[in-house]
């Protein structure tokens, strides 16, 4: 891949977003009716590539029995308020009254969500809330931080989730730092149940966390509405990039041990489009966060928020509003609304995958894109 210099003796390779590449049209096209947007990571189907980011303001026990109701897959965070208070809805109410236009809404959201989050992670909620979820007839998907992984195992395997998802802006296999590394292929070995690690933006850390035996690893690192991680630290990666970058390191994974390792797209979708584009440059499935935010069932009421907003000295994460759009299915399966591909998600996926002539999303992962120069659409 080309090269640009930046300077004498250091050079930058040029990355791509997702909202800069087009679809091409095949020569064949299909009815949409006729395309498959299913997928599936080790044991567990869902009918559509989308996954519920693991934040407060998008995901509660009973958005995630909607959202695999619908089809999709809802992440709860281990270390979020369902599982540090019995009964945080009606805080969660208090924050979705918070009128976005009043000067200071956010500093106040924020010093709400900085309050809800000082109890103590308690392991008996923990286990309430996976078993609450089951009830529903939800696949159970539980996240943690990297760095309370070892702390927290013993209370997430006790409660037995169908899905672990080990989440933060970066994650290595190894971490090393003054005390114990936390090392990430030990961790696994630990685990019967399948999981994702990440986020990871590059080849090379995508190929490690990969021999670690993960199921999957999540690619971004915050790109979206809510995560300036470029502001804050200057670290990042154009999303079409990223993905391709790790798209690359499966097939490299899969010719060393035949084991085909899920590549989650995580930040920088802000469409339909944008999500069609994730599948075509290789993405098994895609992390929705802002436009699952919009839906009415939303815990917060359309107030978003990453979990890493919790950082006592160096956030990466902004609160933001976003506009109800819509009952989660209409957002999932429409109608839609309108033409900004914030609604109907699933349905304009299918649609870009029969205008494309593909059938599957592994099969749309071999559309031809192109490289949209300026923005005139």
């Amino acid at each position: 891949m080309a090269e640009t210099q930046i300077g004498l003796g250091k050079s930058a390779r040029r990355g791509y977003r997702l909202a800069e590449l087009d679809i091409v049209p095949s020569r064949r096209t299909r009815n949409p009716a006729e395309v498959d947007t299913s997928w599936q990571i080790d044991a567990l189907r869902f009918d559509s590539p989308i996954v519920a980011a693991p934040s407060d303001g998008v995901v509660s026990p009973a958005t995630a029995v909607a959202m695999s109701n619908a089809g999709a897959l809802g992440v709860l965070h281990s270390e979020g308020v369902w599982c540090r208070h019995e009964d945080p809805a009606p805080a969660l109410a208090e924050i979705a009254g918070i009128d976005p236009a009043a000067e200071g809404a956010a500093v106040e959201v924020l010093d709400r969500v900085h309050s809800l989050g000082r109890p103590e992670v308690r392991p008996e909620l923990v286990k309430a809330r996976v078993a609450e979820m089951r009830s529903g007839g939800a696949t159970v998907a539980l996240a943690v931080s990297p760095g309370l992984v070892e702390a927290s195992l013993e209370a997430i395997l006790a409660a037995e989730p169908d899905l672990l998802v080990i989440e933060g802006t970066v994650v290595s296999a190894e971490h090393v730092s003054d005390g114990e590394p936390l090392n990430l292929k030990r961790v696994l070995r630990r685990l019967e149940v399948p999981t994702i690690v990440g986020g990871c933006t590059s080849y090379s850390a995508a190929l490690h966390l990969m021999r670690t035996g993960a199921a999957g690893v999540l690619v971004g690192v915050g790109p979206g509405r809510v995560g300036p991680t470029r502001n804050v630290l200057g670290i990042g990666a154009a999303s079409a990039t990223a993905i391709a970058d790790a798209r690359a390191a499966r097939i490299r994974h899969l010719d060393e041990t035949g084991v085909y390792c899920h590549v989650i797209a995580h930040g920088g979708v802000r469409n339909s489009g944008d999500l069609a584009a994730a599948i075509c440059c290789g993405a098994d499935a895609v992390v929705l966060g802002d436009l699952l935010a919009a839906a009415t069932e939303a815990p917060a009421g359309g107030w978003t928020w990453a979990h890493r907003s919790d950082h006592p000295t160096l956030p990466r994460s902004r609160v933001e509003h976003v506009t109800t759009n819509g009952p989660l299915q209409q957002i999932l399966h429409g109608p839609a609304v309108g033409a900004d591909g914030t609604t109907n998600l699933v349905g304009a996926l299918a649609r870009s995958m029969a205008f494309a002539g593909h059938v599957s999303c592994k099969d749309f992962q071999k559309a031809e894109l192109l490289v949209a120069e300026g923005d005139f659409r």
